[in-house]
């Protein structure tokens, strides 16, 4: 038995190994007092090598070093040890350890509490109590012999790999494993698989390609082939990938809303805010077909698009999402999907926050009954005349907790610059009794004002080139631009002019500063003003999809598998989403992301694994949350057996 495998495979407690030890050091004593009596006697070295095997002999002798080595570094053996005292016996964990070559010592490395305090659990049996403890004892020591297992292992520099042979594996998408496992993704993948009869390992491919996304997105053909970087070897084919994606299709609503019950028990959900917002996707293609139609894109790209809706809870996680053709209006998507939260997660009071373009009429009714409220962005261009003079002048405005009354004309610039003005009243618009509330900040309207200024010079540059395209983005510099056609005499000239419009300039640099929201709460205006500021977030899991997971361009063709694709998207973002949040957001999702891609390791066939990426605080961040390490020098086909176990039943 060689080295390695006599580290790798013995299971031994201290009793074993002193035995052990003390086999070996009477038949070293045989052999030397043999070698002395053959000496001694001049008998022929041919007659020794006929009694003793000389190869069983050093391995005997280097398996006795071993232990030696193991004794010397540190001792293994950790034991129960009882404090006694006048009141109580305290029970703890010690190890021995070697001080030098001649003194040994020992020291306490775990207590395990008193007497007293651990009868109760044991029926107030105290044999039962010390049985307990010692085995406590004995896996400590078994964890500390893996801990320090040394590794011989040989290199041949004339050895060649086997051809296509995997060496190096991704273990970063081990902590998106364990998210998965805890959501118990994978039993609601075995209750479909049982529905449907399915004879693929349907979660197997949920969770790949969920993996995938996030750490190495691409098709679906591409993921295919990452999926040969994980550790565990995908067991199922290609096409079975695409068959999978027209049953999730079929079971979105019901993943949804079983993942959102499932949720519940590993995260803390605040339920009583949703933020809910749209978004489109755009597909390589010019045919417009089912769901992909032609609308307004996001990116302003000529390509039919898809458009998501989605709901997220009160701290940014995911909650569901809807899929609807590019050419049809985003607001009735709200409602509709609102419709479906309230039927199958059983929620029914919460406030809803959106921005101005789903802040419809409909929209507001809808959520102004059954214990429901909204929080809806309120363009101030899109007012009543005498609403936006209240809202723009300049008189009436507040800070919180004080009862001062301020003129945006009189105020100190410097000492405001960070401070929220605002004003609010009721107001019934459209039979709709709400609150609208509006705010002022310097430092808000000087944003705007940076902006401006750079749209204004790049359409001095356009007008000085002599050509001006028809304006399709409201935001647009052209908007600044105005053609003229008539002479200073009021005649029509042949020739059209370029030039700014200053009324069109002043008239934004009015708004410069102001943000209006409407409502049906009567909290406190900060606490609606800090509710309505978290939208961002929304926006911020959009970002997400499309530059990190790369969810567009979709070049999926039917209707059912474009939903699919999105809905391993959304999972892919819940569990990336939980990750962040038990990382505390400490870090970007580019950072973390990208840590999770290079998080590599290489493997020895027949022995283990090497860690072969930096160590970080990132990294160290993760281990510690997760419980496991992957960063050690050397990793064991057993340990990553145990770590994979693990991950599996947290």
């Amino acid at each position: 038995m060689g080295l390695f495998s006599f580290y790798k495979c013995q299971r031994w407690d201290y009793s074993i190994f002193y035995i052990k030890c003390n086999i070996l050091n009477i038949f070293l004593n045989f052999i030397t007092r043999k070698f002395d009596t053959l000496i001694s006697k001049k008998i022929d070295i041919r007659y020794i090598k006929s009694k003793i095997s000389l190869s069983n002999f050093l391995i005997f002798l280097w398996h006795f070093v071993v232990f030696y080595d193991i004794i010397t570094i540190g001792g293994l053996l950790m034991r129960l040890t009882i404090s006694k005292s006048k009141n109580a016996e305290q029970l703890y964990i010690t190890k021995s350890f070697r001080v030098n070559k001649y003194k040994t010592s020992s020291k306490i490395i775990k207590k395990l509490g008193s007497m007293e305090s651990l009868l109760p659990q044991f029926n107030n049996d105290r044999d039962k109590v010390i049985t307990w403890a010692k085995k406590q004892a004995e896996l400590m020591t078994l964890d500390e012999k893996d801990s320090i297992m040394k590794i011989a292992i040989e290199f041949y520099e004339n050895k060649i790999h086997q051809k296509d042979e995997q060496h190096n594996f991704n273990v970063g998408y081990f902590f998106l494993k364990n998210i998965y496992h805890k959501l118990s993704l994978n039993k609601i993948c075995k209750n479909i698989s049982e529905q449907r009869r399915i004879s693929y390992d349907f979660s197997n491919i949920l969770e790949n390609l969920i993996y995938a996304r996030i750490i190495a997105p691409s098709s679906k053909l591409s993921s295919f082939e990452y999926f040969k970087n994980f550790i565990e070897c995908p067991n199922f084919d290609l096409h079975q990938i695409y068959r999978a994606l027209d049953i999730l299709a079929d079971n979105s609503d019901i993943i949804q809303a079983q993942l959102y019950k499932n949720s519940l028990n590993v995260i803390n959900r605040n339920k009583a805010i949703l933020y809910y917002d749209c978004t489109n996707y755009f597909f390589e293609l010019e045919e417009a077909k089912g769901c992909k139609q032609y609308g307004k894109s996001k990116e302003n790209r000529p390509n039919p698009i898809v458009q998501m809706g989605l709901f997220l809870d009160g701290d940014g996680l995911p909650l569901a999402f809807s899929i609807f053709p590019g050419n049809e209006s985003e607001q009735p998507s709200l409602t509709s999907l609102e419709k479906q939260i309230i039927k199958d997660f059983n929620l029914s009071k919460f406030v809803v926050c959106t921005d101005a373009g789903l802040a419809s009429t409909a929209n507001r009714r809808f959520n102004n009954i059954n214990g429901r409220s909204f929080i809806v962005t309120q363009s101030l261009k899109k007012l009543k005349k005498h609403l936006q003079e209240w809202a723009l002048n300049p008189n009436g405005w507040r800070i919180s907790k004080s009862k001062k009354i301020y003129d945006l004309t009189k105020i100190d610039e410097d000492k405001y610059q960070e401070t929220i003005f605002y004003k609010e009243r009721w107001i019934n618009e459209n039979g709709i009794e709400q609150r609208f509330v509006v705010t002022f900040s310097l430092k808000y309207r000087n944003y705007m004002r940076n902006i401006r200024d750079r749209q204004i010079d790049r359409a001095e540059k356009i007008i000085n080139k002599g050509s001006s395209k028809k304006i399709k983005n409201p935001n647009s510099p052209e908007r600044f631009i105005e053609e003229i056609r008539v002479t200073s005499n009021g005649e029509i000239a042949e020739k059209k002019y370029l030039t700014l419009n200053e009324s069109r300039i002043t008239e934004e640099k009015s708004f410069d500063g102001f943000y209006g929201i409407c409502t049906t709460l009567e909290d406190d205006v900060n606490e609606i003003l800090k509710v309505n500021n978290q939208h961002w977030q929304i926006e911020s899991a959009f970002r997400i999809m499309k530059n990190e997971f790369k969810a567009h361009p979709v070049f999926l063709q039917r209707d059912n598998r474009i939903k699919a694709h999105f809905l391993t998207c959304f999972l892919s973002l819940l569990v990336f989403k939980i990750l962040d949040k038990e990382l505390e957001n400490k870090y970007t999702s580019e950072e973390i992301i990208q840590t999770l891609r290079e998080m590599n390791v290489h493997k020895i066939n027949g022995y283990g694994y090497l860690s072969s990426y930096t160590r970080s605080s990132l990294t160290d961040s993760l281990h510690e949350y997760f419980g496991f390490r992957t960063d050690t020098e050397f990793i064991s086909d057993k340990s990553m057996k145990k770590i994979l176990k693990k991950i599996t039943l947290s």
